[in-house]
């Protein structure tokens, strides 16, 4: 298994000393049976998941009746057709549709609490540690909220749940691609402005095709001169050139998706190189149809290269997924070992937008409760069961 002391600092780890004592011994992986209940014990991360995608189906029913909202279908059954939950869209307005849905009803602070506090309580309650929720505010406007009220209300949402939970979290903000570039802009003063006061970085999404990155680099210049943390979806709907201009116009320190990476080799070199970590989604990029299907996801291919891959939801509620489920793809259908997953959970912890000391001690406590679980599950598996009767 993977551990906070495996790479060299120039490399890209989290070590900043020129020299550091050799590292402890590597935890030997027992041989358990890989289950949900084990994934779900495993302490995780959620680096790419979006607010709005990522509700509970209950809670957009409810908001729609306080608000007057008419939605497709009245009932949790209908709703979850007419948003295509879970299902492979034929066409991206097919996927788009669910965010028109989820938006409709996030337009009030009241809203935006609820659904930033349900998405950290639902992700504290599969053990994930740590998560950055990521949304743009510009589509929460249609009744008029400044857009520092909507951060607010979502961070608010978001520390209630850290108080009752202990779960970490950080907000991304995101720029939209096929936006005017000057909202982007907007929108990058507004990060600035909340670096340190919970919003940890800054993203640009949207369709990629027609719409290239680097039309967006003057929000991106900001973030940087202002030391902020920066991610971008790239490579997912379009090439390789695209995770390019991620890199090479906007400083992205993430790529989103990235499954295009593969067809240049160049370029996955340099990301390798350079330790740049890639948020993968598996089950959303079938969905998408970013990928064919689950057995052609490049995840395998980059972990056994030795790209840093971290493993995340997209959005839960589209995908109708977990972080849990998509480990247990990983395990199940890209043939990842136990040791290989457990190395990309740490990955996770690696990648974070957290401060360095605050990584490093989150990284100690992470390895040593992963150690301690395998270990428990090992414990249970080798203990008799008592017959009866």
């Amino acid at each position: 298994m993977s551990s906070f002391h495996d790479e060299d600092p120039a490399s890209g780890g989290i070590s900043s000393t020129a020299w550091h004592p050799p590292p402890p011994p590597q935890i030997a992986v027992p041989k358990v049976e890989v289950t949900q209940e084990l994934l779900k014990a495993l302490p995780k991360t959620d680096l790419h998941c979006h607010l709005d995608g990522s509700m509970r189906l209950k809670t957009i029913l409810e908001l729609a009746e306080q608000q007057k909202v008419k939605l497709p279908a009245g009932t949790e059954d209908g709703l979850a057709k007419a948003i295509h939950m879970g299902e492979v869209c034929n066409s991206l307005e097919d996927y788009l549709v669910a965010f028109d849905v989820t938006c409709s009803v996030l337009q009030t602070e009241e809203a935006l609490y609820r659904a930033a506090y349900e998405l950290a309580i639902d992700a504290a309650a599969e053990n994930v540690k740590y998560i950055e929720v990521r949304y743009a505010p510009v589509l929460h406007q249609q009744h008029g909220l400044k857009l520092t009220t909507i951060v607010d209300s979502v961070l608010e949402g978001l520390r209630t749940a850290k108080h009752e939970t202990r779960i970490k979290y950080g907000v991304i903000l995101c720029g939209i691609r096929h936006m005017d570039p000057q909202t982007s802009v907007r929108l990058a003063e507004l990060c600035v402005a909340y670096k340190n006061r919970g919003v940890v970085g800054f993203d640009l999404a949207g369709a990629e095709a027609n719409f290239p990155a680097k039309e967006h680099r003057q929000a991106f210049q900001l973030i940087l001169k202002n030391n902020v943390n920066c991610t971008a979806h790239a490579g997912e709907a379009y090439g390789p050139e695209s995770i390019s201009q991620a890199l090479h116009y906007l400083g992205a320190h993430r790529i989103g998706h990235g499954v295009r990476l593969r067809e240049d080799g160049d370029l996955l070199n340099y990301v390798n190189d350079h330790r740049i970590p890639i948020e993968c989604c598996p089950s959303s990029n079938v969905q998408t149809g970013a990928v064919s299907e689950m057995k052609a996801h490049p995840l395998k291919f980059y972990f056994d290269y030795g790209l840093r891959v971290t493993i995340n939801t997209d959005n839960r509620l589209i995908t109708n997924t977990t972080v849990t489920n998509e480990y247990l793809i990983a395990y199940q259908q890209l043939r990842l070992s136990l040791e290989d997953i457990t190395t990309v959970m740490v990955s996770g912890f690696k990648s974070a937008f957290l401060p360095f000391r605050e990584k490093q001690d989150l990284l100690r406590a992470v390895n040593h409760e992963i150690e301690e679980t395998l270990k428990a599950f090992e414990r249970r598996a080798l203990t008799p069961v008592k017959q009866t009767g």
